[in-house]
């Protein structure tokens, strides 16, 4: 016998495409339709490839919702499958579980919410599946990995997880265990979520991130989605990336050394941007470009950084309607130059200045506080963008610009 089943988590339905609205609210509202429609796409898959069920290892919600339009969406979501006979298996993540809206769902008799006193096993008949999981409680107990069930023999074992496994990829703790721990209870399949990234960790057992549907943020790039799974006679025997995210994130790196012309950059960034426009399939794009390298359009590139950004973004713009330059940053350098080459003009130590003035303890105590203040109102998801070191060396450059006198 041969069926297949879809693994998706993390969906995170309505959670805000991090900082768009703090730098364009017409932008933001196009992209903010994105979590919506790659569920949408994830519901169509399942139907299309005749799935014999979908697993969905937590974090559907991210949080409590603004209004019950979130909760309904899902419901609809689910309905779909229902009507189409394929039933829907999942675990509530931590997400969910701050979730005070969500828990009371009336969702169709074809969707299993795993509960969170303990593990336990759903079986399914006609394919001879048993999937073990459990859910998210309010608080964590330290058995919680522990308390899944052993393996029945002669099914096809699966267990669901929300977990961080052993903490490396960057997630906070949750349900923390060993891919030893798991290997141990004989599942054929592990069936995670909380991790973002997506990644097959081990083969035997198979044990898979899918990833998040939907990329939330700059720090999220490339294809989100989830994974079609194949079994033949009681084996998984392929496990498959699906993409079906309703937008995509990209970061873009450019080396502009050598490069001695505003329009020459302009050039080689609109040649990056296609290029990751016509891997984005047609979705909306949003694109953070980071010019590096030592060149001698250095002071030039910081001193008018924001108008060369708005400039990328027309460039963005003209190869696609939905295609958007989300930030440049500078992280360019002067070239070494010898000592013939300085000019008297060249003489002024303006890095001995810049040092002088960061080193005082009054302005690292009022810079300190003023990051602290603008960081206290941006969502959470945008403190990394403010880091009190990466804030000084901004300023550090816009000043030596400044001092240098190129200056739009």
């Amino acid at each position: 016998m041969r069926f297949s089943f879809i693994h998706a988590a993390d969906l995170h339905i309505d959670s805000p495409l991090a900082g768009l609205s703090l730098k364009d609210q017409a932008v933001a509202a196009r992209f903010a339709q994105a979590g919506r429609r790659a569920v949408e796409a994830l519901i169509e898959q399942t139907i299309a490839s005749k799935a014999a069920f979908l697993i969905i290892a937590g974090d559907v919600f991210d949080g409590d919702w603004k209004d019950v339009s979130t909760g309904l969406f899902f419901v609809r979501a689910v309905s779909a499958l229902d009507r189409a006979g394929i039933p829907v298996v999942m675990v509530k993540g931590n997400h969910d579980a701050a979730s005070v809206m969500s828990r009371d769902l009336p969702y169709p008799d074809s969707v299993t919410v795993f509960g969170s006193g303990k593990a336990s096993t759903v079986t399914l008949e006609a394919h001879r599946v048993a999937l073990h999981g459990r859910s998210f409680p309010n608080r964590l107990t330290a058995d919680f990995v522990e308390s899944y069930p052993p393996r029945r023999d002669g099914w096809l074992n699966i267990g669901v997880l929300h977990t961080s496994l052993d903490g490396t990829r960057g997630h906070e703790g949750y349900a923390p265990c060993s891919v030893d721990d798991l290997k141990r209870f004989g599942y054929d399949y592990w069936a995670l979520g909380h991790v973002h990234a997506a990644e097959i960790v081990s083969r035997d057992p198979w044990i898979v991130y899918p990833g998040n549907l939907q990329g939330r943020s700059v720090r999220e790039t490339g294809a989100k989605g989830a994974v079609r799974v194949t079994v033949e006679d009681g084996r998984i025997v392929e496990v498959t990336p699906l993409a079906l995210d309703g937008a995509r994130w990209a970061q873009l790196t450019l080396d502009v050394a050598g490069i001695s012309s505003e329009d020459e950059m302009l050039a080689r960034c609109r040649a990056a941007l296609a290029d990751a426009q016509a891997q984005s399939e047609g979705r909306p794009l949003a694109a953070r470009i980071t010019l590096t390298g030592a060149t001698s359009l250095h002071n030039h590139l910081v001193a008018r950084r924001e108008t060369l950004q708005d400039e990328l973004r027309a460039i963005g713009f003209q190869l696609g309607a939905e295609c958007w330059v989300e930030q440049l940053k500078v992280r360019t350098s002067l070239p070494v130059l010898t000592g013939a080459a300085m000019s008297a003009a060249d003489a002024l130590d303006v890095d001995q200045l810049l040092r002088e003035a960061a080193s005082d303890p009054e302005f690292a105590t009022v810079l300190a506080e003023l990051t602290d203040t603008i960081k206290a109102k941006l969502p959470k998801d945008l403190h990394d963008e403010l880091d009190r070191s990466e804030a000084l060396t901004r300023l550090a450059d816009d000043a030596r610009a400044l001092l240098a006198g190129d200056v739009a």
